[in-house]
């Protein structure tokens, strides 16, 4: 397995259209619809200029395949888990197996995408993105 790099943040908000705008206007980052199943009123991707969705904006109520309380608002509680694009999926589960950790997986057929959560020791949820493989 390699990780190849960050591939982005999830934030939690009530404040969905005040969160876009920041990161529209601080950043400069371009707002667009996340793929389905998401939906305009649960879910805002923010795009670099190279087209990396690098900034997903969700609304507390929005569908998550590995979802845990989220406090909007307090301090980094809204930060809901980081995302690296790797290679090497069968790997990577059967290493989170041989040590018994728990982890969900997922597939988001729009967008060819298979996906592993698990946390570290830490707490930190962790999405781990691998892109048509």
């Amino acid at each position: 397995m390699r990780v190849e790099s960050l591939d982005h943040i999830n934030i939690i908000t009530d404040r969905m259209e005040e969160t876009a705008r920041f990161y529209s206007d601080l950043l400069q980052l371009e707002r667009r619809n996340a793929p389905p199943p998401l939906t305009p009123e649960n879910a805002i991707w923010m795009f670099d200029e190279a087209g990396r969705a690098i900034i997903h904006i969700n609304s507390v109520d929005c569908p998550r395949t590995y979802d845990r309380p989220v406090k909007p608002g307090s301090l980094t509680g809204a930060l809901h888990h980081v995302a690296l694009k790797c290679e090497g999926y069968d790997s990577v589960i059967a290493r989170l197996k041989a040590a018994g950790a728990d982890f969900q997986e997922n597939y988001v057929a729009a967008i060819n995408l298979r996906q592993i959560f698990t946390a570290d020791p830490n707490n930190i949820l962790l999405e781990l993105n691998f892109f048509a493989q």
